[in-house]
């Protein structure tokens, strides 16, 4: 058992939480936005007082330590063995999916994907007039699969830039490597640059399968590959923005670089004490998080099968602490809006590419009360 503490509900309300401020003065538990409701690790806390108390908050680069601390990590979770040259510092990951847009794509070219997805996937490519184009999933033997002919049929000759999302938000599914291995020979065939937002990497919550970082398949598929990180999701530190690019193939990540020229900030001090304090420091807190994790997965897959017919999830959830979930069969027309009469507030499908009032996402990183509460609720929502 963790001897940390995943069970007090922290006060957000009146806060500078996005996800608390959305619901400001009405009774809605926010479980929609990827933030959990746990205080970080501690040791990330005790990092930024004795940063907080030095006194002097100037621009920042980061020092060898912090440099190691995300070698190390790579190292020995993945026996990924990354150069520091390598790296790219962003304030946020979905800068880095913009600005992969704007490097290895034209305006007019296309970017391509698997849909459902995290909605900056979409979204990054047409804020900088390139082509947003996607391929459905499947869901074959209660299993998310790819469904190759129409990705093959996605591609056209415009197509410069491939998306991947590893592991994958909302579905919550692990990539295995023989469909990684397969998947980057598409993107050689088609000359494809893979951006692969590994992000919810450290947030696998089925022991038996591993995180294999796209671009430890080969040295070729490496030198094509944008590989995104973050501590922001693991260790629940967004606010303080810091992300990283790991960009193998040095004409790339001059390309990446030169897009990142005057319109993206620097990463800021504190942001680089909780990057290296989260990496080096926190693995007893990942570990003690993964275990509430696991047991608030558990609890709700039971209770919605217990409690809440017409809803389903779909396929084994084996990652990140999202929820996809069916609700087509309640045939509400807005099933948002209805969750929320009832004090629920829960991610729109539609917004991820799914088909309007199909399906729902739930955020279930936070204390079990607020879940049990939370099925209260959606169970009075169906009544």
């Amino acid at each position: 058992m963790s001897s940390f503490d995943f069970d007090t509900v922290p006060e957000r309300r009146g806060t500078d939480s996005q996800k608390w401020q959305k619901y400001a003065g009405r009774d809605i538990l926010p479980l929609w936005v990827a933030d959990m409701d746990f205080k970080s690790a501690p040791a990330i806390i005790e990092a930024l007082h004795r940063r907080v108390e030095h006194g002097i908050f100037g621009y920042a680069r980061p020092v060898k330590s912090t440099v190691d601390a995300v070698v190390d990590a790579m190292a020995q979770r993945y026996g990924w063995t990354i150069d520091p040259s390598w790296i790219v510092w962003l304030p946020g990951l979905v800068v880095g999916l913009n600005v992969t847009a704007q490097a290895f794509a034209q305006p007019g070219e296309e970017v391509l994907t698997l849909a459902p997805v995290y909605p900056p996937f979409m979204s990054a490519p047409k804020n900088c007039a390139r082509t947003s184009t996607t391929a459905p999933w499947v869901l074959q033997a209660g299993r998310w699969t790819i469904d190759w002919d129409a990705l093959e049929r996605a591609v056209t000759p415009r197509t410069k830039l491939f998306y991947l999302c590893n592991p994958h938000n909302p579905l919550a599914r692990v990539w295995r490597r023989e469909e990684l291995v397969r998947l980057a020979e598409f993107c050689e065939r088609h000359d494809l640059v893979l951006c692969s937002d590994e992000i919810h990497c450290d947030l696998i919550l089925d022991p038996t399968l591993p995180h294999v970082p796209t671009a430890l398949l080969s040295p070729e598929i490496a030198a094509r590959t944008i590989t995104l990180m973050a501590p922001s999701k693991t260790y629940n530190v967004p606010g303080l923005g810091t992300s990283l690019a790991i960009i193998p193939d040095a004409a790339r990540r001059a390309r990446f670089i030169r897009a990142t020229a005057g319109v993206v900030a620097e990463v800021t001090c504190l942001g680089f004490t909780a990057c290296e304090a989260a990496y080096r420091d926190s693995e007893p807190w990942r570990q003690g998080l993964l275990h509430t994790l696991r047991g608030n997965r558990d609890y709700l897959l039971n209770a919605i099968a217990r409690e809440l017919p017409g809803v389903r999830v779909e396929a084994p959830v084996e990652a990140t602490y999202l929820l996809w979930m069916n609700v087509s069969a309640l045939g509400f027309e807005n099933p948002i809006a209805r969750f929320e009469q009832h004090g629920v507030g829960l991610s729109d499908g539609a917004m991820f590419g799914a088909a309007k009032g199909s399906h729902v996402r739930l955020n279930f990183g936070c204390p079990r009360a607020t879940l049990e509460e939370a099925i209260r609720r959606m169970k009075r929502a169906l009544a």
